[in-house]
């Protein structure tokens, strides 16, 4: 152990200037990436329809609105006079279709981690909350587990295995504003 300015330093393995991954750094890329790809298929079905989830004459390319299907269909729930009155507005599709985007690039590239764990969860516990009660279970559903999972991938700094996470973070604008790691 050194000792800097008489306090002792601790030197882990896996730093920020660490050339070397371990096993578990890997499956959190994997994760990471796939995860990402599931944030921006949604983006590109929803804008383009090609006929997975969205067929192409509701895609928003078409003028279709990609919230309406999924808040509209929350009518009956708990908070789904809220929430289906959101379906269609412009600036919430603006906001959802950017958001499946932002965060999906985020994903995929390893860079802006942070901000795409806090957006992407905050994205998620929305959709959760809007399908409130659940139908299979009292309150866990795939939303909540994807949201911990962006949280598992930024704490991780999964984006420095296999993506551009440790560029990013060197970059002038991330060490002035590190929210942006």
């Amino acid at each position: 152990m050194a000792t800097t300015e008489g306090r002792p330093t601790v030197h882990t393995p896996h730093t920020f200037n660490s050339q070397t991954s371990r096993p578990v750094d890997y499956v959190w890329a994997v994760a990471r990436i796939s995860l990402g790809w599931v944030f921006l298929w949604a983006f590109l079905d929803k804008a383009f329809g090609w006929g997975f989830a969205t067929p192409a004459a509701r895609s928003w390319i078409n003028g279709g609105s990609p919230t309406t299907g999924f808040l509209k269909g929350t009518g009956e729930n708990a908070l789904g006079g809220f929430f289906s009155s959101l379906a269609g507005q412009a600036w919430v599709d603006w906001l959802f279709m950017l958001g499946l985007l932002g965060i999906g690039a985020a994903l995929i590239t390893g860079a802006g981690m942070r901000i795409a764990a806090a957006t992407g969860t905050l994205l998620l516990v929305f959709m959760w909350a809007a399908e409130l009660p659940l139908a299979n279970n009292p309150f866990m559903d795939e939303h909540l587990i994807y949201a911990v999972v962006l949280i598992g991938l930024a704490l991780a700094s999964a984006g420095n295995t296999l993506g551009i996470g440790t560029w990013w973070s060197r970059t002038a604008i991330v060490q002035k504003y590190p929210i942006l790691k």
